[in-house]
């Protein structure tokens, strides 16, 4: 369970390699391109438009080839739009290779996460697909390695930074060919016993029958449309979803991750400085996510969640006090950065996740997540699109006010709304939602 859990979860660790080796490069692209503030923030958030258009599709490439072979041409797609990044001779061919790649990303950040939660024995679901944000936090973390080592490699450093996306990608489709499929996808398919020998070899027998049991009743109902997600007993879970997948994104998190040595020189480092101090923060966004993969299970989803954002909440609010009154130089400003990603990192980040691949019911889990992590993805995109505009023409205490007012916005929808889903089949989840939803 452990190896296929990590082996898809590598679809995570391309997913956060992908969203933060620009972080280093962007200063760097910047001035080879000459870009301003809107083109710079185009260049660093046109991977996000192709992670719409991947969390879009990859739902029903997920349902109708199997979970397995999409994260196959995932892997391909992530190594085939490393090297047209690295190469690229102009900044629209940049943005072109960058669009592309996040059609990859977009659909690795869907599908990776819901194969897991498809595969592992209930009792263990949460911690399994923690891996994938293990692995996101990994990929983020090996980024900033690069892009520190890399910093002083010549007028093209940048090229070098996002031409190392090569191996991992190329790992990860080798590494793919030893998991089986998911025997939620199998059973619906009708091998069903080929998806019994599956949950056997990841569970053991009781917990083979115990979820094949609970696969019966949703097997019954008819596949699901795109309109299908609008019925009335879906509505709620579907606007839970929606919600979560905007609030985690408008928080600020990716504005962090993309824009960190931007951040940081603006509080008076150098570059290097800064590219150091952003290793130190995926350092620590790697090392913060073992909380959640040792707790989520036993302190479960909801107070985990809960103390994220308001973790979340108050690093924001004293970075928004402290450009007001000009005190974020140097290690203060470090600090409260470090303070927003730790809470991020060992609550939110694995949480947000988890959720997104167990609340939606049987019938429409395919979709569902799509439609969630589309519009993540489209919140995603327009707050890293527009925050270096806003952080110049607003200022750091605005930027970050606004970002600490949508983090009390997570807190209290998590506490009126969120259900705890720890300890529960994916089935018994489901029927959480039939007497509201009826």
């Amino acid at each position: 369970m452990l190896l296929v859990s990590m082996v898809a979860a590598l679809g995570g660790m391309m997913f956060g390699f992908d969203i933060a080796i620009i972080s280093g490069a962007a200063p760097f692209v910047q001035e080879h391109f000459r870009l301003n503030e809107l083109q710079l923030g185009w260049g660093v958030s046109s991977l996000l438009a192709g992670c719409m258009l991947g969390a879009m599709f990859a739902g029903r490439l997920a349902d109708a080839f199997g979970r397995k072979r999409t994260l196959v041409s995932i892997a391909l797609v992530f190594a085939f739009t490393s090297v047209l990044t690295a190469i690229a001779p102009e900044f629209y061919w940049f943005v072109a290779a960058r669009i592309v790649g996040g059609l990859a990303v977009g659909a690795a950040s869907m599908v990776s996460p819901l194969y897991i939660a498809e595969v592992s024995p209930y009792a263990m679901r949460g911690r399994m697909v923690a891996l994938n944000q293990l692995a996101i936090t990994t990929g983020i973390l090996v980024s900033y390695l690069i892009n520190y080592l890399l910093r002083g490699a010549g007028p093209d450093n940048w090229r070098w930074m996002f031409a190392s996306g090569v191996f991992p990608s190329v790992l990860f489709f080798g590494l793919l060919f030893l998991v089986p499929e998911s025997p939620r996808w199998l059973f619906r398919a009708g091998k069903r016993a080929e998806a019994s020998a599956v949950l056997v070899q990841v569970g053991g027998i009781e917990n083979a029958e115990k979820e094949l049991s609970e696969m019966q009743q949703p097997l019954k109902e008819e596949a699901a449309s795109l309109r299908d997600l609008f019925l009335p007993r879906y509505r709620r879970v579907m606007l839970v979803g929606i919600v979560l997948a905007i609030l985690v994104q408008v928080s600020g998190i990716n504005t962090v991750i993309d824009y960190a040595p931007i951040i940081l020189r603006s509080a008076g480092n150098t570059i290097g400085v800064a590219l150091f101090q952003t290793f130190i923060m995926g350092f620590l966004n790697f090392a913060l996510t073992f909380v959640a993969i040792f707790t989520v299970d036993r302190v479960g989803r909801r107070p985990l969640y809960i103390a994220g954002a308001t973790g979340m909440t108050v690093s924001l609010t004293l970075l928004s006090a402290g450009f007001l009154v000009g005190r974020v130089q140097g290690l203060v400003g470090l600090i409260l950065i470090l303070l927003f990603i730790a809470s991020f990192a060992g609550c939110i980040g694995p949480v947000f996740w988890i959720l997104m691949s167990e609340i939606f019911p049987s019938r429409i889990r395919g979709l569902a997540m799509s439609a969630a992590v589309f519009t993540n993805w489209l919140a995603n995109f327009l707050v890293v699109l527009f925050f270096p505009w806003m952080f110049k023409n607003t200022g750091g205490s605005a930027t970050f006010g606004f970002l600490a007012v949508i983090a009390l916005a997570m807190i209290l929808f998590t506490w009126k709304v969120v259900p705890e889903t720890s300890g529960r089949t994916l089935e018994e989840i489901e029927r959480h939602w039939e007497p509201r939803t009826q």
